[in-house]
């Protein structure tokens, strides 16, 4: 029987476009091809002649934009072969790793903050088999610590630092193209680590230029020169990246020691791919800004009021930070946007009931009468 149409994920789906040969063994769980739903109260609230779409990351199969990376990063280790991996994480990238390990067959070790990490995450990286190490530190302190004991042990990291990882993420871009037939005008991001706006970039920058063979020098990060380098096509979107109030080094102008935050997926204070980010919104003529945590939580629950669309609060810094600049006439009308929201609500229910101390749950009788007069008295 054929399955020939059957969605297999992205190493499968975008082969000629990353570092693999056609008998590279994809390490997937179908991740990929997520849906990029267009807002359509939120502009309207807003009073602004705008096209805002989001790309729901939080469809990915552990329900997060890391997905998309993990599957590269595990396929190159085995490939490699490596029999385990390492991660520093503050939830979603150990979810991820845990997943993509046992999928392969692997061992994965994840190093998350002590008493740091929403618990919907910390359930998955248990469930799928991760032998889960907390560390009284924060998410920096982990991500030291991963690369110290790389050196010491037969581990492969699997962090962003991996130049795999930003491969994978990168075909994101390529789906949206792929979906509006054109590159938005502004592309919003929340930024923690870094990497997937980096990602994001180098994605545009491929999904746009019309012959493409891999490996392609055009699009490279000069470190001496903060820049990227080579051959820039035209039409790619205005790159945005918005932090939280308490844990946002690129607003800071360095690293900071102790981020704080209720977006713990960016609860980061000095990111790996800080200057690789810099560079991306430098040419983009972008910018970054912060989102106080009130902000942020705001915009989570007006994101699932309004348009049914519940992520985590991380991923709600980018639609927070959007619909600021569209009001102050930053992101100019008629513009079309993109905000990338990274991970699925579900990930942390503890945070999202917690702001809902006003919503309707009523305790009635099982009779049809009650049930009525609740309906008509709530209309």
């Amino acid at each position: 029987m054929s399955h020939a149409n059957r969605y297999t994920g992205l190493v499968d789906r975008y082969r000629d476009r990353l570092p693999v040969s056609p008998t590279t063994r994809a390490i997937s769980l179908n991740e990929g091809n997520t849906p990029l739903i267009k807002l359509e109260n939120i502009p309207r609230i807003l009073g602004k002649d705008v096209e805002i779409y989001v790309k729901y990351e939080g469809l990915n199969p552990t329900g997060s934009f890391k997905d998309r990376g993990m599957t590269m990063a595990v396929t190159k280790a085995v490939e490699e072969g490596s029999k385990a991996i390492i991660c520093a994480s503050t939830g979603n990238t150990s979810a991820a790793a845990a997943a993509y390990a046992a999928r392969a067959g692997i061992k994965a070790f994840v190093l998350i903050p002590e008493g740091k990490i929403a618990m919907g995450k910390m359930a998955q990286a248990m469930m799928y088999g991760a032998i889960t190490m907390q560390i009284r530190g924060n998410f920096d302190d982990g991500m030291r610590l991963v690369k110290e004991v790389a050196d010491q042990a037969p581990v492969t990291i699997v962090n962003s630092i991996n130049p795999y990882r930003l491969q994978g993420q990168k075909t994101i871009a390529y789906e949206i193209v792929d979906a509006l037939g054109r590159a938005p005008d502004y592309h919003c991001l929340p930024v923690g680590n870094a990497g997937n706006i980096t990602a994001h970039w180098m994605g545009y920058t491929e999904a746009l230029t019309e012959s493409f063979e891999y490996p392609r020098d055009q699009v490279i990060y000069d470190a001496e020169a903060d820049a990227f380098t080579g051959a820039k096509p035209a039409g790619r979107p205005i790159m945005v990246g918005y932090q939280a109030s308490g844990a946002a080094p690129f607003l800071r102008g360095g690293p900071i020691s102790d981020p704080e935050t209720v977006a713990t997926a960016i609860r980061i204070g000095n990111p790996q791919s800080f200057n690789h980010a810099k560079a991306v919104v430098k040419e983009s003529e972008g910018w970054f800004d912060e989102l106080t945590d009130a902000e942020i939580l705001d915009a989570q629950r007006m994101l699932s009021m309004y348009e049914g669309v519940f992520v985590e609060p991380a991923s709600a810094a980018s639609i927070g930070g959007a619909m600021r600049d569209i009001k102050a006439g930053k992101i100019a009308e008629g513009s079309v946007i993109v905000c990338t929201v990274t991970g699925n609500g579900l990930k942390d229910p503890d945070t999202a009931i917690k702001q809902c101390e006003d919503a309707v749950m009523l305790s009635i009788d099982a009779t049809m009468n009650q049930v009525k007069e609740s309906i008509l008295s709530n209309m």
